[in-house]
Formats: C-alpha cells, sequence, structure tokens
C-alpha cells in the first residue's frame, strides 16, 4: 500500500532549477562529497563504508537535470578524477531522495514503487541500501531528517506551483 508521500509527486518549481543549472557540475560535486564527508565522517573511519571502495556511484537528480559522482578512496569520499563509468546509478527527483533522507519513506518502498531507479552493479546497490538502512539517527542525524523531511513538505506545497514538465 501506498503511502501518503508516494501518492505525491510534486516537481520542483522553475525557480529553484535555474541558479542550480547555473552553478557548474564541478562546484555541485565537490560540495556533495564534502557534505558527504562530514555526514559519514564516524562511518568512514569506522570502515563502514569500504562496500563503495574504488566504485564509481552516480545520483542522477531528474528534476534537477543534475549527476553527481563519488567514490570512496583510503576512507574518503571523493569526486572521481576521471570521468568513468558508474559501477551504480541512482535516479530519482529531488522529493524522492529527500523522502528517502528524512525517512518518511524507507529505500525498498521507493525502489519498488519506481520512485528511485538503480542501474549497474545490484550487488552494490543493495549495500548502498542495507546501509541506509541500518544508519543510527543519532543526535547528529536528528537536525538532517527533520531539514529534510520540512523540505519534502515544502516541496509538497511548492511543487504544483508553476512546476515545469
Amino acid at each position: 500500500m501506498k503511502t501518503q508521500a508516494l501518492k505525491k509527486s510534486p516537481r520542483l518549481p522553475v525557480f529553484f532549477r535555474l541558479p542550480c543549472q547555473l552553478i557548474p557540475v564541478t562546484s555541485h560535486n565537490h560540495v556533495f562529497v564534502k557534505v558527504l564527508n562530514q555526514l559519514f565522517k564516524k562511518e568512514r573511519l569506522n570502515d563502514e563504508l569500504s562496500f563503495l571502495q574504488k566504485k564509481v556511484i552516480a545520483l542522477e537528480v531528474n528534476d534537477l537535470k543534475l549527476t553527481v559522482y563519488f567514490t570512496l578512496v583510503n576512507q574518503k569520499i571523493m569526486v572521481p578524477r576521471q570521468k568513468a563509468h558508474p559501477d551504480l546509478t541512482m535516479q530519482g527527483t529531488v522529493y524522492d531522495f529527500l523522502l528517502l533522507a528524512s525517512r518518511r519513506e524507507d529505500p525498498d518502498t521507493l525502489f519498488f514503487n519506481r520512485r528511485l531507479k538503480l542501474s549497474g552493479d545490484t550487488e552494490l546497490g543493495l549495500y548502498v541500501k542495507n546501509f541506509l538502512d541500518a544508519l543510527d539517527l543519532t543526535h547528529q542525524w536528528k537536525y538532517l531528517q527533520w531539514l529534510t523531511d520540512k523540505t519534502s513538505r515544502l516541496l509538497e506545497t511548492l511543487g504544483y506551483i508553476r512546476s515545469y514538465p
């Protein structure tokens, strides 16, 4: 059974899309990698991300027309040095990734309802899913969970206003 969030499919309003497209892709990648390194600092140091070692992951955010790439080298999340074919690609909208980050929806539900799509190394995709499921939402994660929850709910309100096709 679909939850209320899955029944909705808001689009990112145009006024958010344009500024993101004006920023160079390399900047998006570097900011994204810095955030991931900070968020997963404990997990990186505890070697819980070893399944990502030298694997290239691509996150495609369809409504932003943006793809960010990352890999893990020596316990550090990095932008791949060269444009390599990703081992795993995850596709979705900003809203779907917010549902995942806020835990309003679990990864299985999003994948089985084709809201998030995986292609490439399915075993690696399973590791990523299990890692996300097992994340302990301690106090450092509570703020991020709250922020992504509020952002997804705001998008539900704004997403139907002057959305692009």
